[in-house]
């Protein structure tokens, strides 16, 4: 692809998925306005989850399976400070990373799923997409926020993974494992494992009285 601009977050942000983020350290800062003043440039830029260390002040490990992310609104902020909503495109894979100067710089591949969509995805998702809606009301139940029951997710087999991820009660490590599978297949079944893992760790809050404070 080409060498882009890049933004490590203590998060994983999955293609199809809007996130909030505060922009107020100086080299993310500079990499909005960077942006700003280009105007060949689509507002986008590649983020990665810090596997190891802090979002701030550099230093940190990151990830090589990102997502290529548009900034989708902007307020400017008092305190050289922008309030942004990314959306995630395409899944990306470092090829290498070059020196932050003055922010993360890498050149990076646009990375496809390997193979075909598998003959029965439509009933995998509909499976996944049922278990989703009860963690997530037992989430509620409890006290907590989620997602709403209803909420909805894309007709594309390859975004709706996504979008059941997001939806999911899950950690960023977990999300991460979900984009980094390299096919959809695989993607299913990541997510499915992880399904189970949150699903234990929600009836054991359950019998344990819920939630610990």
């Amino acid at each position: 692809m080409a060498v882009v601009p890049m933004f490590p977050l203590g998060m994983t942000v999955l293609p199809g998925g809007v996130v909030p983020l505060q922009v107020f350290e100086p080299r993310y800062v500079q990499l909005v306005q960077d942006l700003l003043a280009d105007d060949t440039n689509p507002m986008e830029f590649g983020v990665v989850m810090i596997e190891r260390g802090h979002e701030v002040g550099g230093g940190d490990i990151r990830a090589d399976v990102g997502t290529m992310c548009r900034i989708a609104d902007m307020r400017v902020m008092p305190g050289d400070r922008f309030a942004v909503a990314i959306v995630g495109a395409e899944r990306i894979r470092v090829v290498g990373w070059l020196p932050d100067d003055p922010y993360p710089l890498a050149d990076v591949d646009i990375w496809p799923d390997d193979g075909d969509p598998p003959v029965d995805i439509a009933e995998r998702i509909d499976e996944l997409h049922d278990r989703v809606r009860r963690l997530n009301q037992s989430v509620l139940d409890m006290g907590e926020g989620a997602p709403p029951p209803d909420a909805e997710i894309s007709d594309d087999p390859r975004l709706a993974i996504y979008h059941l991820a997001s939806l999911s009660p899950l950690g960023a490590v977990d999300r991460h494992r979900v984009l980094a599978a390299p096919s959809l297949a695989e993607r299913c079944d990541v997510l499915r494992d992880a399904l189970d893992d949150a699903d234990a760790v929600i009836e054991f809050r359950r019998s344990s009285g819920g939630s610990s404070g």
